[in-house]
């Protein structure tokens, strides 16, 4: 079944709150194979909600309200879809005397504007919210139904996965819309798009979404309408189709990081990684670190950022002297040299320009040379990325740690690498 949502909030449309209700809805919808088909955010004002829920109604007879439920002079949204449907609001007690003894129990006295929290459009169904004061309320007529659920984001999840998509699923009779994401990196989104040209034709009845980040590019396979097992079969044959095609470039289906599978790939060899940071100023070892279990991998690093520094790890001055900072010769340096100090069986050294000054002709802002160390040897990379000093660092850093990945795949295991 389709249905749209409408978010509700002046702090929205201000952008002081990001609307991560329509987000999740979305997602946690779909999964039971409810479709949104068109996302609406509002104001605090009556006509205008009222507006967005009647044309929603109009294309899809179902529409999901989220905020506008509290007991503010700002929270309209129950009045506005009463009045929608011709309905008078009911004052009821039973909610009133639960919301009194919720709040008696945390020995807090309850307000007494909380009152129109109890006052229920005629006919509505009531859906309990133990999370907060504010139930959500499923109203039906002629126009078709509307559920109205609180903004809080805890509280609205909360209602869906107990009250609304239990109701809902049974409608959608066993089909869902999935999804399923291959995770790429180290190749541009046109490139991609022509690696995988002659797949596309190949995949329907999925569709398949390219989503740009810094990282890289997500390839979001969707299945849309479909039995679950089938559903999941065709998403699993087109994930393996994929990453057949673009080999290297994919390093998880799902929503995998590429610092875990680094670790993964050393855990499964016994190798022990270092890291050599300039440009990255520790963001490397920072993705690295931030994965639990690390420790059996990582060994540590260093920020490297001044020479003297780059020098005191066991970087030659006559490297830095003869090819500066920025170059392929202290790359390779770095990685050797944090390899040997911290007894490492793989390593990365990197040294760049981030910006968003001192560039130059020859060595161009964005420019990044990366070292990877293990037993055979040195292999060293050059890469401009494009973007602010920011985005720089980050895409950096992922190919860092996609180079570190790639590396770790083809080596022996710990001992025999060094």
């Amino acid at each position: 079944m389709d249905l749209e949502v409408v978010t509700i909030g002046t702090e929205l449309l201000l952008g002081f709150l990001v609307d991560t209700n329509a987000a999740w809805l979305g997602q946690a919808l779909s999964e039971s194979g409810i479709r949104v088909t068109r996302r609406t955010s509002v104001p605090d004002d009556r006509a205008a909600i009222a507006e967005a829920v009647a044309l929603g109604l109009r294309r899809t007879r179902f529409v999901i309200t989220s905020g506008g439920l509290g007991p503010t002079s700002d929270d309209v949204t129950r009045e506005a879809v009463a009045a929608l449907f011709g309905l008078p609001l009911e004052f009821q007690p039973a909610i009133w005397e639960e919301l009194q003894a919720r709040f008696a129990r945390i020995g807090r006295a309850l307000a007494d504007r909380n009152r129109c929290q109890a006052e229920v459009p005629r006919g509505a169904v009531v859906l309990p919210n133990p999370r907060g004061t504010a139930p959500g309320l499923w109203v039906s007529g002629e126009a078709g139904e509307v559920v109205m659920l609180p903004g809080v984001p805890r509280e609205l999840s909360g209602l869906v996965t107990e009250e609304v998509v239990p109701r809902l699923r049974a409608r959608s009779g066993g089909r869902v819309v999935r999804s399923r994401v291959v995770r790429t990196t180290g190749i541009p989104e046109s490139r991609l798009a022509e690696r995988i040209a002659h797949l596309e034709p190949t995949l329907p009845p999925l569709t398949v979404a390219y989503l740009p980040i810094l990282e890289g590019v997500d390839l979001r396979l969707t299945a849309w309408d479909l039995p679950p097992d089938n559903a999941d079969r065709l998403l699993l044959d087109a994930a393996e189709k994929l990453q057949e095609v673009l080999g290297e470039h994919v390093y998880a289906t799902g929503e995998g990081d590429l610092a875990a599978q680094l670790l993964d790939a050393c855990r499964s060899r016994r190798l022990r990684l270092a890291v050599a940071e300039s440009c990255t100023g520790g963001l490397i070892a920072a993705r690295i670190t931030a994965i639990p279990g690390s420790s059996d991998v990582f060994v540590g690093g260093m920020v490297t950022y001044a020479d003297q520094v780059k020098e005191a790890l066991g970087v030659p001055a006559r490297i830095l002297e003869a090819h500066g900072a920025v170059s392929e010769e202290t790359a390779a340096a770095l990685a050797a040299a944090v390899r040997t100090r911290y007894r490492a069986d793989l390593a990365v050294g990197v040294t760049g320009i981030a910006g968003p000054g001192g560039g130059s002709t020859e060595k161009p802002i964005g420019l990044v040379w990366f070292g990877v160390a293990d037993g055979r040897g040195v292999e060293t990379r050059r890469h401009v990325f494009p973007g602010s000093r920011h985005e720089v660092r980050a895409r950096a850093t992922q190919f860092a740690l996609w180079s570190l990945w790639r590396r770790a795949l083809s080596s022996g295991s710990g001992p025999g690498s060094q």
